[in-house]
């Protein structure tokens, strides 16, 4: 067999290629050596490759850090499921992703974590009605997965993944169920609090991160998805806590499919439709504030949390907080 088809024809999974199913293929180890140094393969992980052309087609982080959590399941022989970021990943969450990322896994036995050549292992109890498959790995439910990354990686990146598995179907009593066994588990006081604000409404993880923010104002529980209608116009607004709104804006508005955006038209045309929603908006004697993602980075939590608390403010003194004149216009359920 010629050496340079074998890239094409070797086993792998999703792409991967483990040094196992590389030695079955008929390489030898100088032969894999060879192949990473021509640049034909890139070595994820030790002991796991892929294509360089199959890699570089990973345009995005969470793409890149779900085929390390893959070929890190795939070069362990012990017992375990995907868990925390990993398994989010799989099920297709969003993830506040950490740099650098590390694999989480959770392994049966007594309770702890610890890391080992560049891998999260947590020895914690699950219930094998908890374990699920996605895209042939064995990763833990959306709803224990949520519980683990908010008791793991704080309320912020918490609450995004606890409002993700609402929109996949779980319930709040799944997600209160998924740390009943938690008492006195690190961090599962966090993940409580993540659970109470949960929302299945927040569309994607900037949204829910605004909401958190809102929360934080102390003003009252915050709405997602507040609906308006009239005028043969309906707009549904990200996030209402009395005569305010608070809308995210992330970069995939203005960028078009083909660069993996949501955008029907060209930015200048996006622009304009969003000025006269807002202006729409506007002319309910409603105060609107607009944030962008790097705003809702940790350097930045705490001054854009004090420009929407001013704002808030200032619309509260124009327009009060009551919306009962508003109740011909909302959009029902």
């Amino acid at each position: 067999m010629r050496l340079d088809m074998l890239p094409a024809v070797l086993p792998g999974h999703h792409g991967l290629i483990t040094h196992t199913a590389a030695m079955s293929a008929g390489l030898d180890p100088a032969d894999v050596n060879a192949l990473v140094r021509s640049g034909e393969w890139v070595r994820v992980r030790r002991g796991v490759y892929a294509r360089a052309a199959d890699w570089s087609t990973l345009r995005h982080r969470s793409d890149r850090c779900r085929q390390l959590s893959r070929a890190a399941s795939l070069n362990m022989w012990t017992d375990h499921v995907l868990s925390h970021e990993s398994a989010a990943l799989e099920h297709g969450m969003p993830v506040l992703l950490r740099e650098p990322f590390l694999p989480h896994v959770t392994r049966p036995g007594v309770l702890g974590s610890r890391r080992r050549n560049g891998v999260v292992h947590h020895k914690a109890v699950f219930h094998d009605n908890q374990v699920v498959e996605r895209n042939g790995f064995a990763v833990l439910d959306p709803a224990r997965t949520a519980a683990d990354v908010a008791r793991y990686s704080g309320v912020r990146a918490g609450l995004v993944a606890c409002d993700a598995a609402l929109r996949l179907g779980a319930s709040h009593a799944d997600l209160r169920r998924a740390i009943e066994p938690m008492t006195c588990w690190p961090g599962v006081r966090t993940a409580r609090h993540a659970i109470g604000l949960a929302d299945a409404k927040a569309d994607g993880a900037g949204e829910s991160l605004v909401r958190l923010m809102v929360h934080e104002l102390g003003q009252g529980r915050p709405q997602a998805q507040f609906g308006l209608t009239g005028s043969a116009r309906t707009v549904f607004c990200d996030v209402r806590l009395g005569r305010h709104i608070f809308e995210f804006d992330g970069q995939v508005k203005y960028e078009p499919p083909e660069r993996g955006g949501l955008a029907d038209d060209d930015a200048s045309g996006v622009v304009w439709q969003e000025k006269l929603r807002q202006d729409w908006i506007a002319a309910h004697r409603l105060g609107v504030s607009r944030v962008v993602w790097s705003e809702l980075m940790p350097p930045r939590w705490d001054a854009t949390r004090a420009r929407l608390a001013r704002e808030y403010a200032a619309t509260c003194r124009l327009f009060g907080t009551d919306i009962s004149d508003l109740a011909a216009y909302r959009v029902a359920g």
